[in-house]
């Protein structure tokens, strides 16, 4: 069936609703559930978070019998599958649902087409599509986990407008304002797990904390130079802090962190040390599938040049450095020709307490696990 303006408005709505679960349903998706009976919303759901009744099982229990013969809009296909919870697609059949609207098909192959197969073969009416493109921003984490196995990348950078994080002796405090750094700090909930590298634990000393949610701490440190009493180690609970370390670290040192209950994972080495490509691997196998890098240049242009980086939040300061010597916000690229530099699209600019915030997507093919 094709969609029309209506199934567009009412698909919106559950855009809408779906956002309300930014920052809680990893691993799973953010999903937004309408249900219109005679051109009106009867029933509104959305997926709180992993665990919780997914969006059209909140609506339908919210609607009650009155679902019979309504119209469900929902951003994703019904699951098909048993997971934490039975099939949604099976609790929308035996609602009675007439027609279902559907935003983009579900990427995990577990349910991948099944459940609008099911839905057609029950007599239900369906339309897929709506919004998709909308919803593949949405859900970009979900899907490239669900596609590649590995998780999906955010590196954030803070700044001048000359492109430079430091001055040559390395002061960096603070090239971005107090409200924006505040507000930076905020966008951390979005995710499940913050990398950085040892030498901005060693310079900064950071919590790398967030208000209202626990966030997994990962520190590549291929030596395992970071100290006992890094500030990071603070009020964190067990496994909530892993190190990602080499064999080149001392074995004693491996001990010692274990015995107070940090998660040390001895990873392959490369020539930039801790294997990034494989830690995150490993990183989404444990649901982790939403990575914030907070690192420094090395770090930030390593994981470019492996491509694994699939987006960029750049807040740039409204000051200039002017200095070849001073440290640049990304290394080790080193393209020979301006064609080989990285590609990337903006995907938004705005105003942040005086400075700008960028957010662009890296544009390149990803490599399963």
């Amino acid at each position: 069936m094709s969609k029309t303006d209506k199934d567009i408005a009412f698909m919106r709505q559950a855009i809408a609703l779906a956002q309300k679960g930014r920052g809680r349903t990893s691993p799973n998706p953010m999903v937004g559930c309408v249900l219109v009976k005679a051109g009106r919303v009867i029933a509104r759901g959305w997926h709180r978070a992993c665990g919780q009744d997914h969006a059209e099982i909140d609506a339908l229990k919210k609607a009650g019998t009155a679902s019979r013969g309504a119209e469900m809009y929902v951003t994703l296909e019904p699951c098909f599958h048993y997971g934490r919870t039975p099939p949604c697609v099976d609790a929308v059949i035996k609602a009675g649902v007439r027609r279902v609207v559907i935003g983009m098909v579900d990427p995990n192959p577990l349910t991948a087409g099944k459940s609008l197969r099911k839905l057609r073969r029950a007599g239900v009416e369906v339309c897929c599509g709506v919004c998709e493109d909308e919803l593949l921003q949405l859900n970009a984490a979900f899907i490239k986990y669900m596609t590649t196995g590995l998780p999906f990348v955010t590196a954030k950078i803070a700044q001048t407008l000359d492109g430079r994080v430091a001055c040559r002796g390395g002061d960096s405090k603070w090239i971005t304002s107090d409200q924006t750094r505040e507000k930076s700090r905020g966008k951390r909930f979005l995710f499940d797990a913050i990398v950085t590298g040892v030498n901005t634990v060693l310079m900064d000393n950071p919590r790398l904390d967030v208000n209202g949610k626990p966030l997994v701490k990962v520190v590549l440190d291929s030596s395992l130079r970071i100290p006992l009493k890094a500030r990071l180690f603070d009020a964190t609970a067990d496994g909530q802090v892993i190190l990602a370390t080499t064999r080149k670290a001392p074995a004693a040192l491996i001990t010692s962190f274990r015995q107070r209950r940090v998660d040390v994972i001895v990873c392959p080495r490369t020539d930039s040390g801790v294997d990034l490509g494989w830690l995150l691997c490993l990183l989404g196998k444990r649901g982790l599938i939403n990575i914030l890098v907070e690192g420094g240049p090395k770090v930030i242009g390593s994981a470019l040049k492996k491509g694994l980086v699939d987006r960029l939040h750049l807040y740039v300061a409204p000051k200039l450095l002017g200095d070849d010597q001073a440290r640049g916000s990304v290394s080790g690229l080193m393209p020979a020709k301006i064609s080989r530099a990285f590609p990337l699209r903006f995907l938004g600019v705005e105003q942040s307490f005086g400075d700008l915030f960028i957010e662009a997507e890296v544009l390149h093919v990803h490599r399963n696990c």
